[in-house]
Parts: C-alpha cells; sequence; structure tokens
C-alpha cells in the first residue's frame, strides 16, 4: 500500500459477494469478515470496497467476443478501477484442478450472477446407488434445489447454480458431475470471465502469487487439509498466464508431504494436482488462456 500510494494512486482492497451461501454473501457480512480477519484501514491502510454492491447487483457488462460469451458480468468497482494488483493463494480445487490468478480474476472480479454463468457447465447429480438420504446437501443448498425423495436426495437443475457446495458436504461421494465433458468447458468460461476482467487494463495489472501453505481444496471450504508439498515462496508477473504455469511447474518439482491427501504422484516431477484431483486437467486453463490472448505459457523465473 505505502509503495501504491507513494507512485501516486489511491488503492483500496476489493472482492465481490460469493455465489453460495455463507458470511461473504452480501457486502455487510463480507465486510464484517473481512475486517475480522485483519483487512482492516488501520492494518493495511487503505479502505475496503465490495466491487458488486450490497448484494451483488452492482454489476458492469464487458465485450469480450469470445467462444462461450460474448458478454462478461463483472463487479462495476473493479471495472471503474483505473489499474490492479491482484494477490492469490496457489492450492487445489476440486474442479479447477489448481486455483491461481486466473481463477482469482475469474471468480474474485464476478458478481454473483457472474460466478453463476462460470459455474453453468458443472450442475450436479446424485448417485442414488450411494445415496444414503442423510439431507446434508438438502440442508447446505442456499436456493433449494436439492430435497429428498424417498430413499435418496435429488437436484432440481432448473434451481441449481452448481456452486458446489453440496458436493463438498456429501459424506458418501454421491454427488456427481460430468468431469469428461463438463470440466474442460468449465475451465473455458473461467478463462474468458478471467479475460474479461482485465480487457481494458492491458499493463496496467500486477499479479502476486502465494506458494505457500498449498493446500489441496479452494479457500473457499470452511476447513483445510494439510498442505500438499513444502511451501515454495511468493511469484510475482505481469502476465497471469506465465505466473500460474511458473506457480504449477514450481508446485510439480517438489516431493510431495506424506500425511496429506495427496493420494499419488508424491515423487518430484510428477503432477501434483492429479495427485488429488485425477478427474481434472487444470492446465486447460493455461493453454486456453493463451490461444484467447490472456497471456503466455512460456516465462522466465528470475529469483530475488
Amino acid at each position: 500500500m505505502d509503495k501504491i500510494k507513494a507512485a501516486g494512486a489511491k488503492p483500496f482492497v476489493t472482492d465481490t459477494n460469493t455465489l453460495y451461501s455463507g458470511s461473504r454473501h452480501n457486502a455487510v457480512d463480507h465486510l464484517t469478515t473481512a475486517i475480522e480477519h485483519g483487512f482492516d484501514y488501520s492494518v493495511v491502510r487503505a479502505p475496503l470496497i465490495i466491487s458488486d454492491g450490497l448484494k451483488s447487483q452492482d454489476i458492469a457488462e464487458v465485450k469480450i467476443r469470445q467462444k462461450h460469451f460474448k458478454s462478461v458480468k463483472i463487479g462495476s468497482d473493479i471495472v471503474a478501477a483505473d489499474s490492479m494488483v491482484v494477490m492469490s493463494h496457489f492450492k487445489g480445487h476440486i474442479v479447477a484442478g489448481f486455483g491461481g490468478a486466473i481463477k482469482n480474476l475469474a471468480m474474485g472480479c464476478a458478481p454473483a450472477a457472474g460466478k453463476k454463468d462460470q459455474h453453468y457447465p458443472t450442475s450436479p447429480h446424485v448417485v442414488e446407488a450411494k445415496c444414503i438420504a442423510c439431507g446434508k446437501c438438502v440442508e447446505i443448498c442456499p436456493v433449494g434445489a436439492a430435497s429428498i425423495e424417498g430413499d435418496s436426495s435429488k437436484i432440481d437443475p432448473a434451481i441449481c447454480i452448481s456452486c458446489g457446495q453440496c458436493m463438498e458436504v456429501c459424506p458418501e461421494d454421491a454427488i456427481d458431475i460430468d468431469w469428461e465433458n463438463n470440466i474442460p468447458e468449465f475451465l473455458e468460461c473461467l478463462t474468458e470471465y478471467a479475460y474479461g476482467a482485465v480487457k481494458d487494463k492491458q499493463g496496467r495489472v500486477g499479479y502476486i502469487n502465494f506458494l505457500l501453505k498449498i493446500t489441496p481444496d479452494c479457500d473457499c471450504v470452511p476447513w483445510s487439509d494439510a498442505p500438499i508439498v513444502p511451501d515454495i515462496g511468493i511469484l510475482a508477473s505481469m502476465d497471469p498466464v506465465a505466473l500460474d504455469q511458473a506457480s504449477y511447474d514450481l508446485v510439480n518439482k517438489q516431493k510431495g508431504l506424506i500425511g496429506s491427501s495427496l493420494q499419488c504422484n508424491h515423487e518430484a516431477g510428477a503432477d501434483k494436482f492429479r495427485g488429488v484431483w485425477e478427474k481434472v486437467d487444470g492446465t486447460h486453463q493455461l493453454e486456453y488462456g493463451e490461444k484467447i490472448g490472456l497471456g503466455s505459457r512460456d516465462y522466465e523465473l528470475v529469483e530475488i
């Protein structure tokens, strides 16, 4: 913040409201949560602004003319900002494989409606043979799409917002998605949103990835398993694709930690994220990001 102010800018800390239920679903709870975690003016010396407003209704449409979206929905204050510094914790993710700068741009800059657009391909279904009708999916569903019918739960695709909370809490892994067909489409939707978040800020966005406490799950879940590799460090770039590619490569160069949820690929050089989420090839976001002009997978690693 001191460096940004010294450069003559007026920094603020921002985020957008979540699609799923919880303490970041509206701006009042979101700001309270941020302040309770130390992100307040007395600590960071900058104000907090939830960029999509009180109930995720402050939205700006950004034209991108890509494969899945002609335009994307971005928090209006993020669009209005002249520049950004995007700070991301690099970690695993159940449907993205891993999350870094690209995913942070896509989800972190989109209002709830934009997050729903991205998750549309990942609508889950119930595997009735595994379901024990425990009702946990019904309890967690923020929109009432899940219900118990007889000896199994049901998910209404017309109501479902594809937030994935039911998959996270199901004790029998009885809720699933079409991994082979839907996940690549989801990753492309995510990457197009990342492209839209910075489309009008060329040369005015910096990215920082924290390769510390690299957990198998996303930070949005209310638990955190043991890190899958040792801490590596902090990376910075002006290119989100190059940054995520370098982060991904550095993680895979490590020896996996025994005792974590890493099921395989413990050896140095093996894909650690496929060792946790075997059905997801997270590198598709890197490939597609390069294809649409978000950045380049080529990089030079400079250690300081």
